[in-house]
């Protein structure tokens, strides 16, 4: 399975048992994958007597979250719902109906982050009607929309619409829609041999105590799932964009869009639809953590590196937070990925004559055929709005990120119109229709 130098798996699987050693973990596995595939697997402590394998099953807790809301999209995209719909018209039942299905997945919706039951990780689940029963105006603690707050109420009502709308439980969907699919066949809800028990570590003496385990019900589609990292590799690839048919790429990539930022205006967390969020490292990851109890797991795929990295733990707490993190500078330190090769690509005559130098005003502006044939607005220098083209049927360019993402560019002979801002070869070219007129330079 290891892939990586050995040099590379030895400094791995290193930073895998000082984790193990010094955070006083059970049992702990972790997973490099490069290129669509498992590059390299680490397993520390024991389970039952033995160290951990590919086949050990985890507890993945709210990764279990990032699945439920690939089907949501799902329902997007074959029209079933909008993510702006108030879920209320689609489970009749919620008296919470006035909140969107894009709040809840994104957690901005301001609902209470914990069902008002007894602390449902470590009790008994209760049915979905007995819940909704229960919730009401009390529960969102914000205004929707104001900010980011986490709530795993906000997915036990997202396993509600799935259901809903499909007409079987979450679970099939998740089951039949996304696991099945991606061959995630270990992915269970409740645990198959062999799977670690989980374990509250003593803060103060190295004894352990095994935590409960119950179906969650009502709130299962917030954390219910079991997995090994054989499978979590297999979502890690998804999550890196090789959806395997399961998802629309593009639609993948919106939801790695950063909706509500969870620590700050400089964010390094954020969530996106269903998914967290990091900026580490100049890498930009997309996931999903999941802690229960006697349980801590995480998943990040680096889209732009085609890389993804995991850790499952059966401890409840106690970890440093940076394993992944540590793991992923690893591979770039020892193994850093070469660029593409670059090669020539043909151009159309046309689309080559609009390159070269454009102006806003005073401002210079560079155009760039792209080698898939779109286009690269940018300023000169750097410093300014740029954004990427893509043609439409009509003619025009349909701006796909920036400040002109979801804008119209049209190309005349000498102008570029883009959503009302004119752009001329020469600064303020008199023989473009400026608005507002063009008059001659002076001193």
């Amino acid at each position: 399975m290891t892939q990586v130098g050995h040099a590379t798996a030895r400094a791995l699987l290193r930073r895998l048992a000082v984790e193990q050693a010094e955070c006083r973990v059970p049992s702990l596995t972790a997973a490099i994958v490069r290129d669509g595939r498992t590059a390299w697997f680490g397993g520390r402590g024991r389970v039952d007597g033995a160290p951990p394998t590919p086949a050990t099953q985890y507890r993945i807790g709210s990764i279990t979250k990032s699945m439920v809301a690939v089907v949501v999209m799902r329902l997007r995209d074959e029209g079933l719902l909008r993510l702006n719909d108030p879920i209320g018209d689609h489970v009749k039942q919620t008296p919470l109906g006035q909140l969107t299905i894009a709040q809840l997945l994104s957690h901005t919706a301001g609902l209470t982050a914990e069902p008002p039951t007894t602390w449902w990780e470590r009790s008994p689940g209760v049915a979905a009607a007995d819940l909704l029963e229960l919730l009401g105006p009390k529960d969102v603690k914000h205004r929707p929309g104001r900010r980011f707050h986490y709530s795993n109420v906000g997915f036990a009502l997202l396993g509600e619409l799935v259901a809903s709308l499909r007409g079987t439980s979450w679970l099939s969907a998740v089951r039949g829609e996304v696991l099945a699919p991606l061959g995630m066949n270990d992915t269970t809800a409740r645990p198959r041999a062999p799977h670690a028990t989980g374990y509250a570590v003593h803060p103060w003496a190295d004894v352990v105590q095994a935590e409960p385990e119950h179906d969650a019900e009502a709130m299962a589609p917030a954390g219910q799932l079991w997995s090994t990292s054989h499978d979590l590799a297999s979502w890690a690839v998804f999550l890196g964009g090789d959806t395997g048919g399961v998802l629309c790429p593009d639609t993948l990539a919106e939801m790695r869009e950063p909706v509500g930022v969870d620590d700050g205006d400089a964010w390094t967390g954020a969530f996106g639809l269903g998914l967290q969020l990091a900026r580490s490292g100049g890498r930009r990851l997309a996931g999903h953590s999941g802690s229960m109890p006697g349980f801590l797991a995480t998943v990040w795929a680096d889209a732009g590196e085609g890389t993804g990295a995991l850790f499952m733990a059966n401890t409840t707490s106690g970890m440093t937070g940076t394993l992944l993190t540590d793991l992923l500078d690893i591979v770039q330190e020892y193994e850093p990925r070469l660029p593409d090769e670059w090669q020539p690509v043909a151009a159309d005559a046309g689309l080559l004559a609009l390159t070269g130098l454009w102006h806003w005003g005073p401002k210079p502006y560079a155009l760039r055929l792209l080698p898939e044939g779109g286009l690269s607005l940018e300023p000169v220098g750097g410093a300014g709005r740029a954004s990427r083209f893509v043609p439409q049927d009509d003619g025009t360019w349909l701006g796909l990120d920036g400040y002109y993402a979801g804008e119209t560019l049209r190309v005349a002979a000498d102008h570029l119109d883009l959503n009302t801002f004119v752009f001329t070869r020469e600064p303020y070219s008199p023989g473009a229709p400026v608005p507002g007129g063009v008059r001659d330079w002076h001193a």
